[in-house]
């Protein structure tokens, strides 16, 4: 944008008094000496106009995007503008999800990874735009960029940054202030006041952030099973629709003898049976197929907690040779990524012809451990890199995860989950049901000891299924 042009709207916003000096409170909880409000330019269609028009102009030509999305509500009025204008198609953002009738978050038509631009009126510490990001990513959607007509530099560039947001602004409040100066609509004491306030406040607190930590009405199973690439995971999400279940047994058990007797206990209850075959004394070439006689007559998948974490060509022989032969009869299996991505290439090579799926290690349970932070991120980068294989993660508390929530179609696995919160003498942390399905984002609750070692193995493993899908309800209305 010219800086005729920048000022010319900057002298029309003054004049509609869209710009207001006093003391004010701000969303993000700060006093302002300095107030936009830009909800009076509905009633100006020309200056309505003139920003519709100006604002996408103000993009680098490198942004892409196939829908736009503003925040509601301000924006929407200059979204709409710019949807028209640009024959670019626009969903909107529900500010309240409704409980009756389709209660979507997102209204308007959309594909699975398309790009949406998000368009503001104002920002400060970005939080509103977060609101907004956070249920469209949720849909599905690619979120890395958004524009807005005002930043009042106060950290809100930065705060989205961290959470994979390019902010693009085509006025800076400094801007407004040395202009309206300039053109002798401000004193200088006043001016004074506001620049001393934007250099004393250049980044909102994190934890003034109350917005973006929202809850988002979560998708069904069986809608994200129709996003999930891999036969597999979509027939997982299917069979914990029709069992009402999201329970994972962790059968970490000594024996097979004790492992199938187990699994034939609770089997109606779960959706999922994780082992660790290697750990069995007693294992024999036919336990595999043992396994999955009682998978099938129950109804559930089988996962093969092996972590693998060699190179491609190693974890291939693993796999699919040796003494186990996991490919044989575990529908899913597992990895770390610390060798770098050549480990999903060598476990797909065999595993995706046979039809089965890849958990990778997002996070670990144990105190202490390394699995956080960029190793997270870089485990979700491969995940959507070879999301016809990989159906999801081992995770702690995905709804922390920069960008959260990640792409839909993948499933969530949490273990470390007990009745109480708590922890024993080796590290391992435990969470309830409730706590890592609705306030931690996850999907399964992976349970071993609060089940195997009760005294009613099949009763504890009804009452964590329960308990796991009432929390997935909760989440989902």
């Amino acid at each position: 944008m010219s800086s005729n042009s920048m000022e010319s709207l900057i002298l029309q916003l003054h004049e509609i008094s869209a710009v207001k000096f006093g003391n004010f409170k701000l969303k993000s909880g700060i006093s302002s000496p300095v107030y936009i409000d830009l909800r009076l330019i509905v009633s100006y269609p020309s200056l309505l106009r003139q920003i519709s028009k100006t604002i996408i102009s103000s993009l680098p030509s490198t942004t892409k995007y196939d829908l736009v999305c503003g925040v509601p509500y301000t924006a929407l009025p200059i979204a709409t503008c710019v949807s028209v204008s640009n024959d670019v198609p626009m969903l909107m953002r529900r500010k309240e999800i409704k409980d009756y009738g389709t209660a979507k978050a997102i209204e308007g038509n959309f594909k699975k990874d398309e790009i949406c631009l998000i368009i503001e009126d104002l920002v400060t510490s970005g939080a509103s735009v977060l609101e907004t990001a956070v249920p469209l990513r949720a849909a599905g959607l690619v979120v890395t960029d958004a524009v807005v007509l005002i930043d009042r530099e106060q950290g809100g560039r930065e705060n989205l940054k961290e959470n994979g947001i390019e902010l693009h602004a085509m006025i800076k409040l400094s801007e407004m202030v040395r202009v309206l100066r300039e053109k002798g609509k401000l004193d200088e004491e006043t001016e004074r006041v506001v620049m001393k306030f934007l250099e004393e406040n250049k980044k909102v607190a994190a934890s003034n952030l109350g917005g973006v930590r929202v809850r988002v009405k979560g998708l069904k199973y069986e809608e994200r099973a129709n996003l999930m690439k891999n036969e597999t995971g979509r027939k997982l999400f299917q069979v914990m629709v029709k069992k009402e279940s999201n329970l994972c047994l962790a059968a970490d058990v000594a024996t097979a003898a004790e492992l199938l007797q187990i699994a034939e206990k609770v089997g109606p209850e779960i959706c999922l049976l994780k082992t660790h075959v290697d750990i069995l004394t007693d294992f024999t070439p036919d336990f595999g197929s043992k396994l999955r006689a009682i998978a099938e007559k129950h109804n559930f998948l089988i996962f093969e907690d092996r972590k693998f974490a060699d190179i491609g060509n190693t974890v291939t022989m693993q796999a699919e040779g040796g003494i186990f032969r996991i490919l044989d009869w575990a529908d899913i299996i597992n990895a770390h990524i610390i060798s770098g991505p050549g480990i999903v290439d060598g476990l797909k090579l065999k595993g995706l012809p046979r039809g089965r799926g890849l958990l990778l290690l997002a996070e670990m349970s144990s105190a202490g451990n390394l699995a956080k932070g960029d190793y997270t991120a870089a485990a979700v980068k491969i995940a959507e890199d070879h999301s016809d294989f990989v159906i999801g993660f081992i995770s702690v508390n995905p709804a922390s995860w920069p960008g959260a929530p990640v792409n839909p179609a993948f499933i969530q696995a949490t273990p470390g989950v007990q009745m109480v919160k708590g922890g024993d003498d080796l590290g391992q942390q435990y969470n309830t049901p409730y706590s890592v399905i609705y306030d931690r984002g996850s999907d399964i609750i992976i349970v071993g000891r609060g089940i195997i070692k009760a005294a009613d193995p099949a009763l504890a493993a009804r009452e964590y299924r329960l308990q796991g899908w009432e929390a997935y309800l909760a989440k989902c209305s």
